[in-house]
């Protein structure tokens, strides 16, 4: 079966914002024969049945068609720190492996998310921001819930202490969050986090650099794209689950999603404080054939000209982005009629 469908990228700005690809005959038909692979999509929730929120918000009827995809659709979601342990070590993944994460701890992942996935057997991580925790603010999972999590399996990363937009502070102040946050983790659950979720998917270099200095694995940002054995692992990314993009076609388009591996990034540091719009270019590997045929997106752009010499792809931004976040999402057709995926999210300084 075929269908006339749309690739979505998740762009954000100062809101979520959609700039979406008319596809026609992308073949959806189930999964080809299992074959090891090196790469694994991410997936990002954080709210669950709350609908007064909808732009954090995934319906309760959506995510059980993601769950019955999952369990029904070729797939074999395993815990995201089995997957980086095995990128790790170079040991190979299933192919359309899965790995499930939720951000910020709201009330909802206990009432909600928690029992249907472990009805459904599905291992997840859930990021915390430990100042709303620790305020006993009624909107989100208390310390004792969170504790109920972990003793079932459930895998728990850090995401700060008051969830800041990291980029806006010294790296004092950054410091400081990463360590109270790290501190209180400890403190209630007995162990310090291995894993972070960047707060609104923005962070640079020196941001980077103090995640690593401090001990973690590995972080997250809230940029499209399938992690791969090469990805930065302190920039790896997640595609982010919604109301209006969490539809099945989309889920089910981002679930097959394979990685579109790159090197030798320009500009290396996604902050961007000059040369706005900033050079965008990458070096992709011989093995993916005719990189002629990368198309990449741009907030508030849309398609952008891109320029291919050899191996190497230059993105031409028309015009600079405003302040806050920005995203490229560039894509290029892959076997059986699945999608390569790449993207990256630019913080702009207010």
């Amino acid at each position: 079966m075929t269908y006339s469908l749309r690739m979505w990228f998740g762009v954000r700005s100062s809101a979520l914002a959609l700039v979406a690809l008319c596809l026609v005959g992308v073949s959806l038909v189930g999964p080809g024969p299992a074959r090891a692979a090196e790469s694994a999509v991410l997936f990002m929730y954080h709210r669950f049945g709350e609908s007064e929120f909808p732009s954090a918000n995934i319906r309760i009827d959506q995510f059980e068609a993601h769950l019955e995809e999952l369990r029904t659709g070729g797939y074999t979601v395993l815990a995201v720190p089995e997957i980086l342990e095995r990128m790790r070590t170079g040991a190979s993944l299933p192919d359309r492996t899965i790995g499930l994460t939720i951000d910020d701890a709201y009330a909802s992942v206990y009432a909600e998310a928690w029992p249907r996935l472990k009805e459904a057997g599905f291992p997840f991580t859930v990021f915390v921001a430990t100042d709303p925790l620790d305020r006993g603010h009624s909107g989100y999972m208390s310390w004792d819930q969170l504790r109920e999590l972990r003793d079932d399996g459930v895998t728990i990363g850090s995401q700060t202490a008051s969830h800041p937009h990291l980029p806006d502070l010294d790296i004092e102040t950054v410091k400081i969050e990463l360590d109270r946050s790290a501190a209180r983790l400890n403190a209630e659950l007995g162990a310090r986090p291995t894993l972070l979720a960047y707060p609104y998917g923005e962070y640079g270099l020196a941001i980077q650099k103090v995640v690593a200095e401090r001990g973690y694995s590995a972080a997250f940002g809230q940029h499209s794209g399938v992690a791969h054995a090469t990805s930065d692992r302190y920039g790896l990314p997640r595609f982010a689950l919604n109301e209006t993009y969490g539809g099945i076609d989309r889920f089910r388009l981002t679930a097959s999603a394979m990685p579109l591996p790159i090197r030798d990034r320009v500009p290396a540091d996604l902050i961007v404080t000059s040369n706005n719009p900033p050079p965008f270019g990458f070096t992709v590997s011989p093995a993916i054939g005719e990189p002629e045929k990368i198309d990449c997106y741009a907030s508030g752009q849309g398609r952008t000209q891109t320029e291919v010499l050899g191996d190497r792809v230059e993105v031409r931004l028309a015009e600079a982005f405003p302040a806050g976040r920005a995203r490229v999402n560039c894509t290029m057709p892959g076997p059986d009629g699945r999608w390569r995926w790449y993207g990256i999210q630019f913080y702009i300084p207010r």
